[in-house]
């Protein structure tokens, strides 16, 4: 009796180490099987998601960065525009998305603005997303119909204090860039230009060459050309300092208007939790990216200027920036 009790225990532990045996061979081969998938990122196309219309300045950055990532890491990556609501439709599908780095965002100012702007938009950087990095700036410039007996800012600003309301300006959404130097514009010139919202580049352009529309606070790229050859005048840009392909221009703040800097910034970014194998393969493939040809040869002739943060700089670069634009949202009551 005591053999056969012997021989059964004997028989249930021998069992029982072949099935742990077997549990820990899966997991093992799980998590081999995973890092193999995380080392061979990417094995399909990876989708760069923009939230505004094609052909302006954030969809022409995005197929130049994703066209060269896409050579350097030999997967396609396949530009996706979702446009709506300030590019807060694009910014939550990705922050939804899957983390496994084959959706990702090309971000902007715009974004970190709408965490303050839109009371019931939930999506935080720091909470929803990883950062790769920081990619581009470029400056706005403040342009007006050639119809309008204006050649300065000081001319323009006598000019509107003698319209209060009656001037439209074009912007590319509520709590875009452009929209947001104009009012800042209102508040330090002391004027009172009414927005008109577009969707898409196409039919600001039109409305702005033809005249109907008088005045744009613009990002540079779509208005350059129109600048240089006399269809739209340009009067001052945004940034700090005077930029790089219209220095002939002076700067808001040279012009009288002293802290006057909006400059528009873009940067790459994943969802929360994207496996840090994965993001680590991102982060250089970007910098080889910013270094090619085509890449620089984009930037020149857009007017980007290169804005080359590596991960962590770039989280505190936008954690900064969405602190102080909720201050400026807060100032002049712009929150909806």
């Amino acid at each position: 009796m005591t053999i056969q009790k012997t021989e059964r225990s004997f028989g249930r532990r021998a069992a029982m180490r072949v099935l742990l045996g077997t549990a820990a061979g899966a997991l093992s081969l799980s998590k081999t099987t995973a890092a193999l998938a995380q080392g061979a990122y990417p094995t399909k196309p990876v989708r760069l998601v923009v939230g505004f219309a094609p052909a302006g300045p954030t969809d022409i950055l995005a197929r130049v960065i994703g066209k060269g990532m896409g050579e350097v890491l030999g997967e396609q990556f396949i530009v996706e525009n979702r446009t709506g609501a300030g590019g807060n439709i694009g910014t939550e599908q990705v922050a939804r998305a899957t983390p496994d780095g084959y959706t990702l965002l090309l971000t902007l100012l715009t974004a970190a603005v709408n965490e303050s702007l839109f009371k019931n938009f939930k999506i935080r950087f720091s909470e929803h997303f990883e950062s790769i990095g920081g990619i581009a700036e470029t400056g706005l410039v403040l342009v007006v119909h050639p119809s309008l007996p204006v050649k300065s800012v000081a001319d323009f600003i006598q000019y509107a204090k003698g319209k209060p309301g009656q001037l439209d300006y074009a912007t590319a959404g509520a709590g875009s860039s452009t929209h947001l130097a104009a009012e800042l514009f209102n508040s330090t010139a002391g004027v009172k230009l009414t927005p008109v919202h577009y969707r898409g580049g196409g039919d600001t352009l039109k409305d702005l060459i033809s005249g109907r529309i008088p005045v744009m606070f613009s990002t540079i790229p779509p208005v350059l050309n129109f600048v240089r050859n006399g269809q739209l005048r340009g009067l001052a840009t945004t940034g700090s300092k005077r930029d790089f392909v219209l220095p002939e221009l002076p700067t808001i703040i040279e012009a009288g208007l002293p802290n006057f800097d909006v400059p528009l910034w873009f940067g790459l970014i994943a969802p929360k939790g994207a496996p840090q194998p994965v993001i680590e393969k991102l982060v250089p493939a970007l910098k080889k990216t910013m270094e090619l040809p085509d890449t620089k040869k984009v930037f020149a002739q857009q007017g980007f200027t290169p804005m080359a943060m590596g991960p962590q700089e770039f989280a505190k670069f936008y954690v900064a920036e969405a602190s102080k634009w909720a201050k400026v949202v807060s100032a002049l009551g712009l929150s909806q």
